[in-house]
């Protein structure tokens, strides 16, 4: 693990996206509700919160940090028969938590991808991406 004991403690927050493709039939179940598993929004906003808590334990060389805030959000999306997963993480301390957001957002689509599965082998998980991290030497944004 890289040493990050000398550097100063600063406000730190993540922004990662991802989107789940996942069809017309899937796409239908979600939005009504009707899958045999369950309510496939709320499982996967649950599953990115416990993803991101479980971060340093599933990357080898992540430091365990203290999260003070995890959010994620699913978002319907008609036009692309898709589910928009957006993360935020933040944190003070002296790393970022730019991969909080990255393994909540990865693991709020595998958990999208695992509850819709039996309905369609059409599914595709895309676009996961850090939009933006803020503290630190750099702030990033990402430019569309």
């Amino acid at each position: 693990m890289v040493d990050v004991g000398d550097k100063a403690t600063s406000r730190r927050t993540a922004v990662a996206s991802a989107m789940v493709m996942l069809g017309d039939k899937a796409f239908k179940l979600v939005a009504a509700n009707d899958l045999k598993k369950g309510d496939v929004l709320s499982v996967a906003e649950l599953a990115g919160i416990m993803g991101a808590k479980h971060t340093a334990t599933l990357i080898p060389l992540c430091h365990n940090i203290v999260i003070d805030k995890v959010a994620v959000h699913l978002k319907m999306v008609p036009e692309q028969q898709a589910v928009k997963i957006k993360a935020t993480a933040s944190t003070v301390g002296r790393t970022g938590v730019e991969m909080e957001a990255l393994t909540a957002a990865s693991v709020a689509s595998l958990t999208v991808y695992d509850m819709c599965k039996a309905v369609s082998h059409e599914i595709r998980i895309t676009d996961l991406q850090l939009e933006s991290k803020t503290g630190g030497k750099q702030d990033y944004l990402l430019r569309q």
